[in-house]
């Protein structure tokens, strides 16, 4: 193999590629990359027999071939040259002899032919998401995805099929969020997508696929994901980086139930103020469960956070805010109710209260009419004293 291409096509390869490799595999093939020309160009793949990436690059094409190299040795060369030249690869019995400017080196590798087989995609593309979209709506769902597989289901991502709109959804039993995404008709591939739902209507991802996606979206903010379905698998395709992984095979709890349909009590506050004020309390909070007390006052309109340890000392903050409906006490942990504000991006957020042992809702403001938009919802549940 021998061939030429730019750095900066070259590094973007590894970088798509370097995460999903094996971390102390016991097939060493695992923790290599491949490298193989295809179609006049170059493909980069990389697998951990759960998650694939494959990336096409652009490249001129001396003499065709195939090999394996271990992908921290590549990543840390390629990273640290330091001039935006062409690099230049040939392989041989020695391995890949690289050269970029004044630099050079040789990588000993593996054998191609050791190197599993990406699932390649047999049907059409259903679904088509604006990248950015899709990238905010992974950033928003993860927070509540569960860490501890005791319940696989649990560490993915629910996605609900429907004729006008996809649900992503995520929990670990402590804290809930829903994202409704609207389906126009550029979204879909509209015969066969409706031919899937017929038959699927909920799958989950895992969380892992959809935080490599997130990154290889990156800040590609006109791009548009493609997405397959099939069994067991889904694939994804953005701007020549293809990325397949399979499905958590099980059944997610049935999670609608817990979504309150009213509250009794609405506070409308500045997001960041409130993050500030639940920060300040956190330092005084109880070391083990992070708890502190949100009081809402409808006499006086505003909110109170109380924080107390026994071996710290204690903290009051204030805010005066829009209160609709009864006065309300909740103790939470946090952790939980800052994660849940990290995934706000509108300026106002509403909280909302129904009592002191049910799920407390965290939703955004519409920064114009100053409406409660319902596309999304963070839950958490309070600390039941």
């Amino acid at each position: 193999m021998k061939f030429t291409c730019t750095q900066e096509n070259f590094k973007k390869a590894i970088y798509n590629s370097e995460r999903v490799v094996a971390k102390q595999s016991t097939l060493p093939i695992l923790n290599n990359i491949l490298f193989e020309t295809e179609k006049g160009g170059l493909r980069v793949s990389a697998t951990n027999l759960e998650i694939g990436v494959s990336n096409q690059v652009g490249a001129r094409i001396e003499r065709e071939g195939r090999i394996t190299i271990p992908a921290k040795l590549i990543s840390n060369f390629i990273n640290n040259l330091s001039q935006e030249e062409n690099i230049s690869i040939e392989t041989s019995e020695q391995g890949m002899k690289i050269k970029s400017g004044t630099s050079k080196a040789i990588i000993k590798g593996l054998s191609a032919e050791e190197f599993p087989l990406l699932p390649k995609k047999t049907t059409e593309f259903l679904l088509i998401i604006p990248a950015n979209r899709l990238k905010e709506i992974i950033l928003k769902i993860m927070p509540c995805v569960a860490l501890n597989e005791t319940r696989q289901e649990l560490t993915g991502v629910n996605v609900l099929l429907g004729e006008k709109a996809l649900f992503f959804a995520a929990t670990d039993s402590f804290r809930l969020a829903e994202l409704r995404f609207e389906l126009a008709e550029e979204n879909i591939n509209k015969a066969p997508y409706l031919e899937f739902i017929q038959k699927n209507t909920s799958l989950i991802i895992p969380a892992n696929t959809l935080l490599e996606v997130a990154r290889v979206i990156g800040n590609d903010e006109d791009g548009q994901v493609k997405i397959a379905l099939e069994e067991g698998q889904i694939f994804f395709e953005l701007d020549g980086t293809s990325i397949v992984s399979r499905l958590i095979n099980g059944k997610y709890p049935e999670y609608k139930h817990i979504l309150p349909k009213e509250f009794k009590t609405r506070a409308v506050v500045e997001k960041n103020v409130l993050q500030g004020m639940i920060k300040m309390a956190s330092i005084f909070a109880n070391g083990k469960t992070n708890e502190i007390v949100i009081k809402i006052d409808d006499e006086e309109g505003k909110v109170i956070i109380d924080a107390r340890s026994v071996e710290i000392g204690e903290n009051t903050s204030e805010l005066k805010t829009d209160v609709v409906g009864t006065a309300q006490e909740v103790v939470f942990n946090s952790k939980y109710l800052l994660d849940g504000l990290n995934t706000i991006t509108t300026s106002k957020v509403a909280v909302l209260v129904n009592g002191p042992a049910t799920p407390v809702a965290l939703k955004e403001i519409d920064p114009r009419k100053g409406e409660v938009l319902e596309d999304y919802v963070y839950i958490v549940m309070p600390i039941k004293n």
